[in-house]
């Protein structure tokens, strides 16, 4: 089937943006934002202020600054009754916005009718000066405050005004112009660009051994006893032990994540079930973390005893513990020889043990410029019209990065530079667009989410090293109504490598830490520990100021990857098909080869055999020659841009609204029982066909391992004699003349043939499988 191009809305886009400055390399600022585009700012520092004079009736002032530049205006905090204010506050207005040629710095007292004015310091924009990182912040000064009519008045303002880039260190901390609507300080808090850390994650390993002198409340019947361990909101049991007795045996492991710092403590509880619902707790302890052994390889930890203790609560007293004589066996150990997933495996972008002393050397630098966006749709309605305030995140590592909302915008120009470090070249990036609903400050927003607008992801292995890569990328979500395009981000990407050698060398070595492969997790331990390890990274990511949502990092982290959908499924069975499509094509010409369809080639077929097996130590080397010319012509059609989200593949073009709707239903489903019965019918007629295909390879396998197993001692013994026969016959023939006639057997001319399957087949078709144990 012919697939059709992918639409142009959804291709990706080269661009030719103006990096940098335009500016020669080893510019100053080009060394450090040369990814980006040069934004110009207008900075204004207001430090303090001295000697003000008394305005109220009290003699005193509660003072404040305004600095204006044509329609914009920022203020500063106002102090009561001080006439010696301090506000270290940095304004900054965008060069491209700015309509006047004044700037004036006004200090007022605050008043609850009309606010007084104490004076200004007026600045022609041509005479300040222009600073450019690396320089030394500008030395602010004092400067006396004049009246409308230029008449130097009582007190002075230290000031320090120039002309810089988003380089400038003020810059994320500033008021900016472009903001000028968002009022409090909460909501600017919400729009700053901010680099965040996710915390360091831990497994947490707890070897349940034993327990002893436990003392069950009824003595008359055998205890069935089990451990449940807590580690904040994660709860994990053992099974009931197969001894019962008041000295059970489990040894059992049970695996947690924990977080530095470590605020909860793991809390172990022996309990005997009396009944199908109730337990009767024997015994409690509580062990803090910071004391847990730490494991960096497979060597065994020492083993320890723990005193079971029950806490009895008394009114109005503290709370006593009652000393049992009561213990339990444990071995409890930190695992730092582990790579904790909270990511989808698909899209990791750090595969580093926990503990640091097992991290290898960087290989290189990543640096990514957020450019801007454009065409992005209008997520919200404010004062009766559509609007979006877009803010990205990307995240790479443990380290997140957020940049500043830009206000009411559907073409926002962010021009902000980020760099990692780089461990593992096979490592994804992600970049997120997401739209702030947080501009009233706080959680004013009545638990509002902030909304996504789409997201990119690039794996640092496609690219070119020291290459930079401008591309616009266009951002698709996936809705209930089908795909759609939310607009384009514009990056320029450069993945930098410090050692070739080194990342050479990473190609030879394992994905994950030793660990991983000498200590093997389950696939349902790695499926519950990455849940609770997403979960605790938007819990603490969500402490931060400004908090990155849960919202936010869930999406980041792919958390409903691995949900069922109908439309994955279809995209993952055509992906299977793709790959096999190779084999089946070259299966196919081989048969016309045989079949005599193009007689030239077949001759020369013939003629390369006959040279192979005349000359049988040809064979390997004109294998890898073959290769090596396939992939020297390959060349030619290398891929020259990054890889990006297609529509067509994910098949999410042309999904059917109903598979859609079944993708985006909560779960467990909220939707009603007529259309769950349609829904798992189909499930079920996928599932048989699933099914069927899983078992036909199975039953093919079987047949191999009967041949010699004497299931049918008939077709073994037929076996096993034709391979004496075989072993004879080869021993005593040149190894030339069997492969010749065993070639040109397989090469026969159709006249030659018979439309009945051939005798292997059939033989190995009788063979028996297991499926006649299947019930």
């Amino acid at each position: 089937m012919m697939h059709r191009p992918p639409p142009d809305d959804f291709s990706l886009k080269e661009t030719k943006p103006h990096l940098g400055g335009g500016k020669v390399t080893g510019d100053k600022l080009t060394s450090t934002y040369d990814l980006v585009e040069q934004m110009q700012y207008l900075y204004v520092r207001v430090v303090k202020a001295r000697d003000l004079p008394a305005k109220d009736v009290t003699g005193s002032c509660d003072p404040y600054a305004e600095v204006r530049l044509g329609n914009y205006k920022g203020t500063t905090r106002h102090f009561e009754k001080k006439s010696n204010p301090e506000w270290n506050q940095v304004f900054a207005f965008s060069r491209d916005r700015i309509q006047s040629t004044m700037l004036e710095v006004t200090v007022k007292d605050k008043d609850l009718m009309k606010d007084d004015f104490m004076g200004w310091v007026l600045f022609d924009l041509t005479e300040v000066p222009k600073r450019v990182p690396p320089d030394s912040p500008l030395a602010p000064q004092w400067y006396r405050l004049e009246d409308r009519k230029g008449i130097k008045l009582k007190g002075e303002i230290m000031l320090a005004v120039w002309w810089g880039t988003q380089a400038d260190e003020a810059f994320p901390e500033a008021w900016h112009s472009d903001a000028a609507t968002v009022g409090g300080t909460d909501a600017l808090a919400n729009i700053r660009s901010k680099v965040y850390l996710s915390p360091k994650l831990w497994y947490l390993r707890v070897n349940v051994i034993e327990a002893q002198d436990l003392m069950p409340s009824d003595r008359t019947r055998f205890p069935e006893v089990f451990v449940k361990a807590g580690l904040g909101h994660q709860v994990l049991r053992t099974r009931v032990s197969m001894s019962k007795s008041i000295n059970p045996m489990w040894n059992e492991d049970l695996m947690f994540v924990a977080a530095e710092p470590f605020e909860e403590h793991l809390v172990l509880s022996v309990e005997d079930r009396i009944a199908p619902n109730k337990d009767e707790i024997l015994g409690m302890c509580a062990i803090p973390l910071q004391y847990v052994d730490r494991r960096l390889d497979s060597k065994p930890i020492n083993s320890r005893w723990f005193n079971l203790e029950k806490h009895v609560v008394i009114e109005g007293e503290k709370k006593k513990e009652v000393k049992f004589a009561s213990r339990i066996h444990m071995r409890i150990c930190l695992e730092g020889g582990y790579h904790v997933l909270d990511e989808s495996t698909h899209y990791s972008s750090d595969l580093r043990p926990t503990a640091k002393q097992l991290w290898k050397n960087s290989i290189g630098v990543l640096e990514v410029g957020i450019l801007s966006a454009h065409g992005l749709s209008p997520m919200k309605t404010k004062d009766g019209r559509a609007t979006t305030d877009a803010y990205c995140v990307a995240k790479y590592g443990t380290k997140w990065v957020r940049t500043r909302t830009i206000i009411d915008s559907f073409t926002p120009k962010w021009n902000e530079q980020y760099t990692w470090e780089v461990f593992d070249p096979c490592t994804v990036i992600t970049i997120g667009v997401f739209d702030n609903c947080h501009l009233q400050g706080g959680d004013k927003g009545n638990g509002a989410r902030d909304s996504r607008i789409g997201k990119v992801r690039i794996r640092l292995s496609t690219l070119e090293a020291d290459r930079v890569y401008t591309h616009s990328y266009p951002l698709l979500v996936l809705h209930p109504s089908g795909v759609k395009k939310m607009g384009e981000i514009h990056l320029a990407v450069r993945f930098t490598c410090s050692s070739l050698l080194n990342m050479m060398h990473m190609y030879s070595q394992p994905l994950l830490p030793k660990m991983h492969y000498i200590h093997p997790l389950t696939v349902t331990q790695l499926d519950s520990l990455r849940h609770q390890a997403t979960q605790i990274v938007s819990m603490r990511l969500s402490r931060a100021e400004p908090p990155l949502r849960k919202e936010i990092v869930e999406y980041m982290l792919d958390v409903g990857s691995h949900m069922w959908s109908m439309r994955r499924s279809k995209a993952n069975f055509f992906r299977i098909m793709g790959v096999f499509g190779g084999l089946i094509s070259v299966g196919k010409w081989f048969e016309q080869i045989c079949n005599w369809k193009n007689p030239i080639t077949t001759v020369l077929i013939h003629i390369l055999f006959l040279i192979l097996v005349l000359y049988p130590e040809l064979i390997l080397p004109t294998i890898f020659l073959y290769l090596f010319l396939i992939g020297v012509w390959y060349y030619r059609w290398r891929p020259k841009n990054p890889p990006h989200m297609d529509t067509r593949l994910s098949c999410a073009d042309n999904a059917h609204p109903d598979e859609l709707d079944e993708e985006f239903d909560t779960f467990p489903t909220s939707r009603n029982a007529d259309v769950i019965r349609m829904r798992y019918d189909r499930l079920r007629s996928i599932s048989g066909r699933i099914q069927t295909v899983v078992g036909d390879l199975a039953t093919q396998g079987e047949r191999f391992q009967s041949l010699l197993s004497w299931r049918d001692p008939r077709a073994t013994a037929l076996f096993v004699i034709f391979c004496l026969i075989a072993a004879i016959v080869l021993y005593v023939t040149p190894f030339q003349v069997v492969a010749l006639l065993t070639g040109f057997y397989v090469l026969r001319h159709p006249r030659f043939r018979h439309k009945l399957p051939s005798v292997p087949l059939n033989f190995f078709r009788r063979l028996p499988a297991r499926t006649d144990c299947m019930l």
